[in-house]
Order: C-alpha cells, then structure tokens, then sequence
C-alpha cells in the first residue's frame, strides 16, 4: 500500500480540511476492506475509519464522526479520507491497511494483511 496526501508530513489548521489518499497495489482490491488508522504521540495506534468491501458499509471511531469521511475510488484502487474540520487531537501519523474481506474484526490490528507506510498529519494555527 502506499500512502500519500502529497508529501511526507501536513500541517493543517483547525477547522481547515485535509485529504489523505490511499494507492493499493500488490492485491485485489474489491477483495479487501480497507481503512485508516492513527497513532498519536505517545498513544498506541488506534482504528479510525473502515470501508467494507462486500456491502460499503463504513465505520467510525466515535471522536471523528461528522467529520471524517472515508471513500474509495476502485477503479484507481485508492481509498481517501476527507477529514473536516480537524483538531489538534486529531495530530498522528495516519496508516492505511487492509484486510482480506470476512477475515478480521474491526480494528483487529493482527488481522491487517497490509499496511501503508503512514503519514503524519499535524493540526495546528
């Protein structure tokens, strides 16, 4: 997986909006749930948002709903993740990953098959 929102490190201030891009390669995309995590300094990597490959069901963790959206793009073989209105609790590193669809529990980190190289993202005025 590759992941990318332009260059390595973003700063975006509060308020503003940030997409974060996703290029898969190396697997069938329509096989996999894909998704986003984060890891913030000096917290353990935590699940954000999940898009479900069989029904495109998505999923959420509670602190960025209402403004983080997550979608896909299948023929690119890309997932983004539009986030609005960012907070400065939303500064981390952001991974993408994916799971063989029917092979993991939500934010099951073991059960990732792939992971991108991360980003960081840092919401500051």
């Amino acid at each position: 997986l590759m992941c990318s929102c332009g260059v390595w490190g973003s700063l975006v201030q509060p308020g503003g909006s940030l997409r974060l891009s996703c290029a898969a390669s190396g697997f069938t995309f329509d096989d996999y749930g894909i998704g986003w995590f984060r890891q913030a300094p000096g917290k353990e990597r935590e699940g954000v948002s999940w898009l479900s490959s069989g029904d495109g069901d998505t999923f959420y963790t509670d602190s960025v709903k209402g403004r983080f959206t997550i979608s896909s793009d299948n023929a690119k073989k890309t997932v983004y993740l539009q986030m609005n209105s960012p907070k400065p609790e939303d500064t981390a590193v952001y991974y993408c990953a994916a799971a063989l669809e029917g092979d993991y529990d939500l934010w099951d980190q073991g059960d990732m098959d792939y992971w991108g190289d991360g980003t960081l993202v840092t919401v500051s005025s």
